[in-house]
């Protein structure tokens, strides 16, 4: 991908959107894990528990861009990829595994290694919006940091109030899901049709999204009919 080109700048800002999207879980258990902390501590355990975290992250999104050269690999990638975006429209929060330290380090620790942990949809996600593109894969990350860090409360409170973000955000991910399909090589004779493609792409996206508000509007029903049951 040619460096300072519209294909690179769109590669970018959809990796730092996809960061933002779900740095979510993320800016939570970063809290959690420093919560019990002197105020003048908490903020040398986000800032470096972050740097151990994105660290680990960078390396393991590399791994996976070298990964997706194998057979198959992208096909994989890009089914999970889906699944991910599906789980993001429906997801419920659940972080009462989180143990806060009661020292720096013990805090430090806990955000790193909760976050290897809960960063492996974000690593597929990245991985496959940078086409094999290592500048790309860093930069993203990079840019991201700072934003998670310091604006991750901000965007979080913007998701709670306007529900359609979390929507784009799974779109974005569906779309990426589905290019990474089409980069399979055993696919591409048949993805080379640009309409084929796009259809393809459009069909990811509805198909994710439609599942997204089918589980919602069952549960809400659900919740609706168990309230009423226990009245």
């Amino acid at each position: 991908m040619e460096l300072l080109s519209v294909e690179f700048f769109s590669a970018l800002l959809t990796i730092v959107f996809i960061d933002l999207i779900l740095a979510g879980d993320n800016a939570i258990v970063i809290g959690l894990a420093a919560r019990n902390l002197p105020k003048q501590q908490q903020k040398k355990a986000v800032v470096w528990g972050t740097v151990g975290a994105v660290s680990i992250r960078i390396i393991a999104t590399l791994l996976v861009v070298k990964l997706l050269n194998v057979p198959w690999l992208n096909l994989v990638g890009g089914l999970l990829l889906l699944w991910i975006a599906y789980k993001l429209l429906v997801q419920e929060d659940g972080h009462d595994n989180i143990k806060s330290g009661n020292t720096l380090w013990q805090s430090i620790r806990t955000i790193i290694i909760a976050d290897a942990a809960m960063g492996l949809d974000n690593v597929i996600a990245v991985a496959g919006a940078a086409h094999g593109d290592t500048l790309l894969v860093i930069l993203g990350l990079i840019i991201s940091v700072p934003v998670v860090v310091w604006g991750s409360t901000l965007f979080i409170m913007l998701v709670n109030r306007f529900e359609w973000i979390v929507y784009v955000g799974s779109a974005v991910l569906a779309y990426t899901a589905a290019k990474m399909i089409t980069h399979e090589k055993s696919f591409h004779a048949f993805f080379d049709d640009t309409l084929i493609f796009w259809l393809f792409v459009a069909l990811a996206i509805t198909i994710t999204i439609f599942a997204g508000l089918l589980t919602n509007s069952y549960k809400k029903n659900g919740a609706i009919k168990k309230s009423r049951e226990s009245h």
